[in-house]
């Protein structure tokens, strides 16, 4: 639910007839994430537009729901020039960024970016989700083992209206929205950085050159 929010959030700003982009926007919502990403397997494997010709892909999964976070953690840091962009905009929000602090659960592999990065799209998957803004670190940490015991894939996991703090998604969807609105304006395709597992499939697409 408050990944959706964020992205009806994007979405709206998007649709504004003064903010309409350059390049064509894609608002996907995909199911079946946990089953296997089949959603967007789906779509990997009959996109709208062809790979070569799609600039990136920016997942956005759960948001915050305690608040405006002081992190931008980045699942997959270090893959991509998107790590720029969203490096530049939680700046300007005086915001730091960190990679995914515990990597070895594989959050990079098992959510719907996937997908996408596996036929060579760039993706961003980034939220705040390490130190609240004035509560600090043990305060999320606290809370997302509550979620992880009482919550996660559980039917507990429900829309609390009354129990959430809809600002950090805002402040996340706000960052979010400037990312995806430079991408949408610009003429520049970012790329995978060397050693990406992921790069020689955009550089053929690309009809780039090996080094």
């Amino acid at each position: 639910a408050s990944g959706t929010t964020g992205l009806l959030m994007i979405a709206e700003q998007f649709a504004k007839p003064e903010n309409r982009p350059e390049r064509s926007v894609v608002f996907l919502f995909v199911t079946a994430e946990e089953q296997g990403l089949l959603g967007s397997a789906y779509y990997a494997q009959d996109p709208v537009f062809p790979p070569n010709q799609t600039v990136a892909n920016i997942n956005i999964d759960g948001l915050p729901t305690y608040g405006e976070m002081k992190d931008l953690t980045i699942t997959g840091y270090g893959q991509s020039e998107l790590d720029n962009y969203a490096m530049e905009e939680a700046k300007k929000q005086g915001r730091y960024v960190i990679p995914d602090p515990d990597p070895g659960k594989g959050y990079f592999f098992r959510s719907d970016h996937f997908s996408f990065a596996k036929i060579g799209i760039p993706a961003l998957y980034a939220s705040g989700s390490y130190e609240h803004m004035t509560k600090g670190v043990e305060f999320i940490a606290d809370k997302t083992q509550e979620y992880l015991i009482v919550k996660y894939h559980q039917p507990q996991d429900n829309y609390e209206p009354e129990a959430w703090d809809l600002k950090g998604i805002a402040l996340d969807a706000t960052l979010l929205l400037k990312v995806g609105y430079r991408l949408a304006n610009e003429e520049y395709f970012p790329q995978w950085k060397n050693g990406s597992e992921f790069k020689a499939k955009r550089d053929e697409d690309m009809g780039l050159k090996k080094d």
